[in-house]
């Protein structure tokens, strides 16, 4: 596992949090494409921008890229070795955003593009809403072919809270020199 991609199900699924505990676990460099994206003021980056900044991140020999974008999707597929897939369920992932907008709240993520102040609204909400089940039938089919491209390719999917604790504990405790007897809680 050197090259990982984390993809979720929707918005609020935790791929960023996952994503910097992982990194944490395994000293892997973590990217985030929201903040490769978004530029100040919500401005979308260009398509060759945004191909362009994941095309230099895929050419490291190691990395954790996070975010689904599935646009680009090809870049990083390329590249990966291994996806870890994030799935809770639907009134999970909206619960998350609004907490997660209610504690920014004029404040930028470290996650997100520079000058990108936290916002939830409507079309955001809806945007969830309307992208959750057909997401949850893709990403199978993506699944099937990227394992089946390469015998030493995986895809781990997690998908409840208890399941993504459980992988981060582990992971720590065969890849790190710090070895805990009871499991930390990762993800609230």
């Amino acid at each position: 596992m050197k090259r990982i991609m984390i993809m979720g199900v929707s918005a609020g699924v935790g791929k960023s949090t996952f994503a910097r505990k992982l990194g944490d676990i395994l000293q892997i460099d973590v990217y985030h494409l929201d903040a490769h994206y978004w530029k100040p003021g919500w401005v979308e980056a260009t398509v060759d921008e945004f191909r362009g900044a994941q095309e230099e991140v895929v050419k490291k020999e190691q990395w954790i890229i996070e975010g689904n974008y599935t646009g680009t999707y090809d870049i990083r597929a390329s590249r990966a070795d291994t996806i870890i897939y994030l799935e809770l369920p639907l009134s999970v992932c909206l619960f998350r955003v609004i907490k997660r907008f209610l504690m920014n709240i004029g404040r930028t993520r470290p996650d997100m593009g520079k000058g990108c102040k936290e916002k939830i609204d409507y079309q955001f909400i809806k945007f969830i809403i309307s992208t959750y089940y057909p997401r949850k039938n893709k990403m199978a089919d993506r699944f099937n072919a990227f394992q089946s491209s390469a015998a030493e390719r995986k895809v781990i999917m997690l998908k409840n809270k208890r399941a993504i604790n459980d992988y981060l504990h582990e992971t720590r405790l065969k890849y790190s020199s710090k070895k805990e007897i009871f499991p930390e809680k990762f993800i609230e």
